[in-house]
């Protein structure tokens, strides 16, 4: 009777853990293309995966988690039952290793997911960085152009004032010209008059010389008569 009843548990155990294993194996697959899909939009794209997409995966992991809990606890329930010769042995073992084999995979796709998302945190840091970098080089470059923008307007306020003044200046320079002009047209009148000038002084010093030397030759000769005088 015994017997009958553990041959009772032990194929209602096999028939749950083969659903169970049915259920994980469809779900682990399942699984596997949503990270995969999941990891080539992290990757592929320049946004950010959905959070949708994360709480989908996140939720069939831990609906996995759970069946295989189950099967582990009935593979714990089989082990308990006293085995009935090398077939049920090795049947038992076959359920532990294919327990074993889905943990593998379930882990092995969680962290595939897990360094993918690690690796699109870290290339999204970088990106925004880059992003930030610039947008900072664009102001930077802005604000150089203004600064450059604001030299030459500088520079053309000072070349303004040097025309300014180099054009007072040639005006300057003009109005001294004409001024020496004048001036020289006056010095020249005035040498042309000089001429005149001294002959009429040299004519009036030639009469007075004239005139001195009449009067000397009278006062000589009236000396001379008046002595002339005294001694007759």
């Amino acid at each position: 009777m015994a017997n009958a009843l553990g041959a009772v548990d032990w194929e209602d155990l096999r028939r749950q853990a083969r659903h169970l294993e049915n259920e994980i194996d469809a779900k682990l697959v399942a699984f596997s293309k949503l990270g995969i899909n999941s990891g080539s939009k992290l990757v592929n794209t320049d946004e950010v995966p959905l959070l949708d997409e994360e709480h989908v995966f996140e939720n069939m992991a831990s609906e996995i988690e759970a069946l295989l809990a189950k099967l582990m606890s009935i593979n714990e329930r089989m082990s308990e039952l006293q085995p009935n010769g090398a077939a049920m042995l090795h049947t038992m073992q076959r359920h532990k290793d294919i327990l074993k084999d889905y943990k593998l995979e379930f882990n092995k796709i969680r962290n595939n997911f897990a360094a993918r998302r690690d690796r699109e945190d870290l290339l999204g840091s970088v990106r925004k960085e880059i992003d930030n970098y610039k947008s900072v080089s664009g102001l930077n470059r802005r604000e150089m152009y203004m600064k450059e923008n604001q030299h030459i307007q500088a520079s053309d306020r000072l070349l303004n004032d040097q025309i300014s003044i180099a054009v007072e200046t040639r005006e300057h320079l003009m109005t001294q010209r004409q001024t020496f002009k004048r001036i020289q047209t006056r010095l020249n009148d005035i040498s042309n008059r000089f001429p005149a000038v001294n002959s009429l002084v040299q004519r009036i010093n030639l009469r007075k010389r004239r005139d001195s030397l009449i009067l000397g030759l009278i006062i000589g000769f009236c000396t001379f008569l008046m002595l002339l005088y005294a001694f007759h």
